[in-house]
């Protein structure tokens, strides 16, 4: 499994970005997507849709079982990843080029309760 330094990880095993423009992307880590298995349907939040940090705001279905997305801050949803309705199996395939939702993030503070590379592979090592 890989974890990218250049991410941010919630103990929810969601990733989290911000782009040059100063938005945010989020997706599922490597972990997430190896435990539920082959995906098979993405239920992202609604655009325009105020997302709080580790409050679930999404789904994702694979054969194995269902699992909520959670928010890894606060914000507002400003767009989802149109790939993952017709190809939800793209999050297998590359979890951290494949993102799910693009957002706004209203308090930047709350990057300090998400984890680096280094602090969520201890996490999920546990």
């Amino acid at each position: 499994m890989k974890f990218p330094d250049n991410l941010l990880y919630s103990q929810e095993h969601m990733w989290t970005k911000e782009q040059a423009d100063g938005s945010w992307l989020a997706g599922i880590t490597d972990y997430a997507q190896d435990l539920l298995g082959d995906i098979v349907y993405v239920e992202p939040p609604k655009v325009g849709s105020l997302i709080q940090a580790k409050q679930p705001c999404g789904l994702v279905e694979s054969v194995k079982t269902g699992s909520d997305l959670h928010a890894p801050l606060d914000g507002k949803v400003t767009e989802t990843n149109e790939l993952l309705s017709s190809s939800p199996e793209a999050l297998n395939d590359a979890p951290y080029e494949n993102w799910i939702f693009r957002f706004e993030a209203s308090d930047k503070s709350q990057t300090q309760q998400l984890c680096s590379d280094k602090d969520y592979q201890k996490l999920i090592s546990d």
